[in-house]
């Protein structure tokens, strides 16, 4: 451990912090927590050091005549509770006995609310650079980028436990999708594919089953993730809903053999309006809903039937449901209350759309910058959604428990 005594306290903790980080190697969550708690002391006290500056009207080295007769008059001591443990600092006095501190009053010693803001604007996506400023606008007191990435990687620790942590042994809907950002890679950048994965337990709750990066989104890539979460504790999956990435069924089937592979609506649309003048969308796609939002199986055959001949006209377009009508089919084999649950990624895609949020600033300097903002992103969500279930959840469970092929799995994990 670097001794303080060794490092001139220089009135500003800025350089200070950038000292210490510069001397100091951490080799373990310990190490950083100690690293952390060399940084806060000289911080908090350069605040209330521009506190009494502030009080008496001039500073400390001021060798002009003063206003005052008051003047500094030595330290005393008080431990103060941060997010890194108990920190010593000294504490300025003046001679007169009139100075007040503002930012740590002199019976508060509890000042990780100061972190929790710099980790909370993190997880809002803001910049080091928009948090250092918010935090000089707030305590008239800058911080490093350096020191920001300190504070916010005391969450590495928590990331890294809930991406190993044990999961449910059954899930009755995944829904996996990947997004792309930005990492910059020394003198490059490049983009990464954030792999995501929301589960549904059997009692209606929404679960964040881990965050994965991989430079492509890749069948290699998901088969590893599929295989990961089984060792993790998950036994069975009845329904996985995902977009139409090669292999990518084939895939989780080989580790999952008894899963109901889903293709998404949404993005079957997305694919065949490409083939659709821009103008014809919208009568396109109502013609479309026809069909997957049919009442029953035959009057879903019907509406295709239909369809192919009012949109003959494009038959790459046609073609895209051709080739995965049986994927709009197998929704039929169940209620409409799994139906309307399975035939869309659109629960994780709308996680994808709260991460967009928070990275659209630009490139992120490496995987951890990008894992922590999102994971922070994360536990956000999972604050939202405590306490609820997902929207019918009971029906969906009253339909599972009927169903000749899904019976008996559902009763061995309720």
């Amino acid at each position: 451990m670097i001794s303080m005594g060794k490092i001139k306290r220089d009135p500003n903790s800025v350089e200070l912090a950038e000292k210490i980080i510069e001397q100091y190697q951490p080799k373990s969550v310990e190490d950083m927590q100690n690293a952390l708690k060399e940084i806060f002391g000289p911080m908090f006290e350069s605040m209330l050091k521009g506190e009494m500056n502030h009080h008496l009207g001039y500073e400390s080295n001021d060798k002009n005549q003063k206003d005052t007769t008051n003047r500094r008059n030595g330290y005393g001591k008080k431990t103060l509770k941060t997010t890194a443990g108990e920190v010593d600092i000294a504490v300025p006095r003046d001679r007169d006995g009139s100075y007040e501190p503002q930012l740590i009053p002199k019976r508060k010693k509890d000042v990780s609310a100061i972190e929790d803001k710099v980790i909370s604007m993190y997880a809002k996506g803001m910049s080091q650079r928009d948090i250092s400023s918010t935090i000089e606008d707030i305590y008239g007191f800058s911080v490093s980028h350096e020191m920001i990435s300190d504070i916010t990687d005391a969450v590495l620790p928590e990331l890294e436990e809930w991406q190993s942590r044990p999961l449910s042994n059954c899930y009755v809907f995944l829904f996996v999708d990947c997004m792309f950002t930005t990492i910059r890679n020394q003198y490059e950048t490049k983009k990464y594919a954030v792999y995501t994965i929301l589960g549904y337990t059997m009692e209606g709750k929404k679960d964040v089953l881990g965050l994965w990066l991989n430079e492509t989104e890749s069948k290699h890539k998901w088969m590893q993730i599929f295989d990961e979460i089984k060792a993790r504790g998950v036994e069975d999956i009845f329904f996985i809903s995902m977009d139409g990435v090669s292999g990518l069924e084939e895939g989780a089937r080989a580790i999952f053999p008894q899963v109901t592979v889903q293709r998404c609506m949404v993005h079957m649309i997305r694919n065949s309006i490409k083939y659709v003048p821009s103008k014809e969308y919208k009568p396109f796609t109502a013609s479309l809903k026809k069909v997957y939002s049919a009442p029953n199986l035959s009057a879903c055959q019907s509406a295709f039937e239909s369809f192919k001949q009012q949109w003959s006209a494009y038959p790459g377009a046609i073609d895209v449901w051709t080739r995965n009508f049986q994927h709009v089919e197998q929704l039929y084999d169940y209620g409409s209350a799994i139906r309307k649950v399975m035939y869309t990624t659109n629960a994780v895609e709308s996680i994808h759309s709260s991460f967009r949020k928070v990275t659209k600033k630009g490139a992120f300097p490496n995987e951890n910058a990008l894992l922590k903002v999102l994971f922070l992103r994360v536990k956000e969500l999972e604050n939202k959604w405590e306490g609820g279930h997902i929207q019918n959840w009971s029906m969906v469970m009253n339909q599972l428990l009927v169903h000749d092929q899904l019976e008996n799995r559902v009763r061995k994990y309720i």
